[in-house]
């Protein structure tokens, strides 16, 4: 089984082209940067992973994916290689996707100016990690 599934942001623009031919297809590159949950000192905190869209999404990733646009797609790896001008056979990985969609909302992504506050803390009344529930309302719990 091949299937990634993969959340970041767009570290650029999508490059999109036009296959030349009869019926042409739109394919759409994009490299997503995934943050690592885990890191050790001195390596980065992203993976930059290059993405390729084809046919109706790649239009739809050239009219509404951005630069630092969050998302998330699935799809699968595929590996390749070819030789470039010097003679140099380069190997290729890339994640076909398969689907695609926005990871937060539009007014999410234009406000995050990249700031890191702190979440509130939750109010805790009792002292022992739970919040008391007010008096009054044990009818319209689901449970009892």
């Amino acid at each position: 089984m091949n299937k990634v599934v993969l959340m970041g942001r767009l570290t650029r623009d999508p490059e999109v082209r036009y296959s030349q031919g009869e019926n042409t297809l739109a394919i759409a590159r994009y490299t997503l940067a995934v943050d690592r949950r885990f890191k050790r000192d001195g390596e980065q905190s992203a993976d930059f992973i290059n993405c390729v869209v084809f046919g109706k999404s790649a239009e739809f990733t050239e009219r509404y994916f951005r630069q630092g646009t969050k998302v998330a797609v699935s799809g699968r790896i595929q590996t390749g290689s070819y030789t470039n001008r010097d003679g140099v056979k380069v190997y290729t990985t890339e994640v076909v996707v398969e689907e695609q969609e926005f990871a937060e909302s539009k007014n999410a992504s234009s406000a995050q100016s990249y700031q890191t506050s702190p979440a509130p803390a939750p109010s805790v009344e009792a002292g022992d990690g739970f919040m008391n529930i007010p008096d009054g309302i044990d009818e319209e719990l689901p449970f009892n």
